[in-house]
């Protein structure tokens, strides 16, 4: 198997991602991978997908992808039967930081209990 073949769910998330600026090279049994993630969150996506297929101390890959906004972590759009205790569990693992994405969507939420679909809610550097 190539390396480029190894490593086809990495390039295809980038593609569903939509990293720009990408570049692929393959050198001496190394694939060379850079682009330009929107977020930390989708940027540390491409990361747990490369140490998925490659190991943590993967050797025949080698990465470099910058973040276009790191202001914040995310930006999520409220699909029905989110919650932001939801959310925080989906980002960070820990339902009860949803007070901390409440306090970043201040502008735009004013109960902690009520969101909508299809809002833009920043999620927050911890």
């Amino acid at each position: 198997m190539s390396v480029k073949a190894k490593y086809q769910g990495v390039l295809q998330l980038g593609e569903q991602l939509g990293i720009k600026n990408g570049d692929i090279s393959e050198e001496s049994g190394v694939l060379k991978i850079k682009g330009e993630a929107a977020t930390p969150h989708e940027k540390n996506l491409i990361w747990d997908k490369i140490e998925e297929l490659g190991g943590e101390n993967a050797k025949d890959i080698k990465a470099n992808i910058t973040v276009t906004d790191d202001s914040v972590y995310h930006r999520h759009i409220v699909k029905g039967g989110d919650s932001l205790s939801k959310i925080a569990k989906h980002y960070y693992g820990d339902a009860m930081k949803y007070k901390q994405i409440f306090e970043a969507n201040t502008n735009i939420l004013k109960n902690p209990d009520v969101i909508h679909p299809d809002q833009v809610l920043v999620i927050p550097n911890l």
